[in-house]
């Protein structure tokens, strides 16, 4: 297929490199064309804009920090809007809000233009091997067109119901994994502070009912290391717990936990934590319990 494919970040970058390797063409934007060096060595043409990487593509992809930016490159001058076409198929891989999600889909259908919302999750490992999870919605009809390119970038494609639902499902998922963290971070500290090894602790709970892909993949890439580069960055965290209450909100619906969790992002990007992993979040409780959860050797 002939792709553009707009925001070649941390997730966007190795998302197209999978695309491309596996035969669709692409035309790729992004603020920086540095953050693209690597696809256009591989093949793809550059757009100067997000308008000039729409003319001749089938799909349109972006992959952007937050429903403003999403905003901004669909609707704002130069955006894609300003080059699509009645037929076009626009798809975004963002962490959206579904309100956000729903209005763009309701003024691109407007002018015959199909949008998806396509979040994913697996983080930057997930991206490079191409086994992310991926959450769709919109009509299933268009979904079944883009789903080729869509098993290029994960291995777990899902088709979630009528537009937004693929975000709504993003939120819920990111809202547990950044609560398991604070809440994981809470356990290995008190089982530190109570005398027993980060090592047994963390094995114990990995292969008993509390177990945790938190725990067993991220925690040992990232926190026990004592290793902060992203991965998934703090900002983008707490936008996507955000994300979650303001849904809450807007439902009506009591989310007391939720709240702590975001307030505990909230103090990590106040620390100046935004741009490190999320797993930087957990320092708070080191510093509160006076316990540091790091491993040798993982």
């Amino acid at each position: 297929m002939k792709l553009g494919f707009i925001g070649t970040g941390n997730m966007g970058n190795p998302m197209a490199a999978n695309l491309i390797r596996a035969g669709h063409q692409l035309t790729v934007h992004d603020l920086r064309r540095e953050a693209a060096t690597n696809l256009l060595e591989m093949g793809a043409e550059w757009a100067d804009s997000p308008k000039d990487a729409v003319p001749g593509n089938e799909v349109v992809f972006t992959s952007l920090p937050v429903p403003r930016d999403v905003e901004v490159v669909v609707l704002g001058e130069g955006g894609i809007l300003e080059g699509a076409g009645e037929g076009c198929i626009y798809v975004d891989l963002s962490t959206n809000s579904p309100t956000v999600v729903r209005r763009l889909h309701e003024i691109a259908g407007a002018r015959g233009i199909s949008v998806l919302d396509a979040p994913v999750s697996g983080g930057v490992y997930g991206a490079a091997a191409g086994t992310l999870a991926v959450m769709v919605g919109g009509d299933e009809q268009v979904f079944s067109r883009v789903k080729p390119a869509l098993d290029a970038i994960g291995s777990h494609v899902v088709y979630c119901g009528d537009i937004g639902n693929g975000s709504v499902c993003k939120i819920c998922n990111n809202l547990l994994s950044m609560g398991i963290g604070v809440l994981l971070s809470e356990a290995l500290t008190l089982g530190v502070k109570a005398g027993v090894d980060l090592a047994v602790l963390a094995d114990v709970i990995a292969n008993s009912s509390g177990s945790a892909r938190r725990l067993t993949e991220k925690f040992p890439r990232f926190l026990f290391q004592g290793n902060f580069e992203p991965g998934f960055a703090t900002a983008l965290a707490a936008k996507d717990v955000r994300l979650a209450t303001d849904l809450g909100r807007e439902l009506g619906i009591p989310m007391e936990l939720a709240n702590l969790v975001d307030q505990r992002h909230v103090e990590a990007m106040h620390r100046g934590w935004g741009s490190e992993d999320s797993d930087a979040v957990a320092r708070i409780q080191e510093e509160k319990a006076s316990v540091q959860l790091r491993l040798d050797g993982v």
